[in-house]
């Protein structure tokens, strides 16, 4: 059954976010991701749409037509056509970065569809495991053979040298002393990713790297300083992105801090604040 068209108010039990802010880091996390997937028009097409997600965060039921008259408004005349619109959809759904609900008006004919983003998947904790007491018990050949198959059963865990060739060596040969497993390392490089990203830089320039490897740096000696870093990672990004956006805001025309990426404006007047969704290049 069609859902039945309305004020976009209506619609928020279909928003999986808290806030706009929150919507819009689950969506850097897809892009860093799955940016590749999609041609530019497309991308132009998505980010589009994502701003129109604001007032319920993560959900929008704008006609294409309007998100079209947008772009093309603010691209002067050298919009994206329709079937790049659908087709940037269709892919978003694929990839599981959007939900698509068909409405329809009172009178049965079908109105614009709703648009529900989703979260980025985060891997799961593993779930702690229900501790028995064991029995006493005699059987000491039991109890070996026990022990023998949760050893073969525990996981092996990779160095340095199984990190992704993807990764920047200068980067790799930094955090292995400190963090040693290949699986690490590839999270502190998955951060200065959606970190680039963010800021619209390529993670792979020399000046991106520079950053990264001064932050992680910066992470250690605050580590060996405190023990108050509960998430050593997520400290790490907090560096990062302070230091990429110095950079970014460095880079910016004088007077123009405020005119992008931070601001804009709703259809109703109201103002929003946001990051890279500011600008669809």
């Amino acid at each position: 059954m069609n859902l039945k068209s309305g004020r976009i108010e209506g619609f928020e039990q279909y928003s999986q976010f808290k806030s706009v802010k929150e919507f819009n880091t689950h969506m850097e996390m897809w892009l860093a991701v799955k940016k590749q997937e999609f041609s530019k028009g497309e991308l132009v097409g998505l980010k589009r749409l994502v701003r129109f997600s604001a007032k319920v965060p993560g959900v929008s039921n704008a006609k294409i037509g309007t998100v079209l008259k947008a772009i093309n408004e603010e691209y002067q005349g050298n919009g994206i056509s329709r079937s790049t619109f659908k087709r940037m959809t269709l892919k978003a759904k694929e990839l599981g970065i959007l939900t698509i609900h068909e409405t329809e008006r009172k009178n049965g004919s079908q109105s614009s569809n709703l648009y529900s983003f989703n979260r980025f998947p985060q891997s799961e904790p593993p779930k702690a495991e229900k501790l028995d007491h064991p029995k006493e018990t005699n059987n000491l050949l039991k109890t070996n053979n026990q022990e023998n198959k949760k050893r073969n059963e525990a996981p092996i865990e990779l160095d340095h040298t199984f990190v992704s060739d993807k990764i920047p060596q200068t980067f790799v040969q930094l955090v292995k002393y400190f963090f040693s497993d290949a699986k690490t390392i590839e999270e502190y490089w998955h951060m200065v990713q959606i970190a680039a990203f963010r800021f619209d830089y390529d993670q792979n320039t020399e000046d991106v790297l520079a950053i990264a490897i001064q932050s992680f740096k910066q992470l250690v000696r605050k580590l060996k300083s405190t023990k108050q870093i509960v998430k050593p990672i997520a400290f790490f990004y907090g560096i990062l992105t302070n230091k990429l956006k110095e950079l970014y805001l460095d880079q910016l025309p004088e007077n123009s801090y405020e005119s992008k990426p931070f601001r804009y404006v709703l259809g109703n007047g109201e103002v929003m604040y946001y990051d890279w969704l500011h600008t669809d290049s």
